[in-house]
């Protein structure tokens, strides 16, 4: 079984281009804007990989897939980063 992972946006990073709805509509919708709307959830392992490439062909680096059981497993890689 594979580790749960989420998908995160960076909201400051983001400029609203829309590829990631694009690749990834099952999980990710646009506001009014063009900003993603992500679903609170962890990503299905199968859709998995279309997460990963979402990830991937971000622009601006603004999307994520956050594994937290890897942060919780080593406590000081998780407050570097929150920080």
């Amino acid at each position: 079984m594979t580790a749960a992972a989420r998908l995160r946006v960076d909201p400051i990073a983001c400029d609203g281009r829309g590829l990631c709805a694009e690749v990834l509509p099952e999980l990710i919708t646009l506001d009014d804007w063009g900003f993603p709307i992500i679903l609170d959830q962890d990503v299905p392992p199968v859709l998995r990989r279309e997460a990963a490439e979402a990830v991937r062909l971000c622009p601006l680096l603004a999307l994520r897939l956050d594994h937290p059981a890897a942060y919780a497993a080593r406590p000081m890689m998780r407050r570097l980063h929150l920080q």
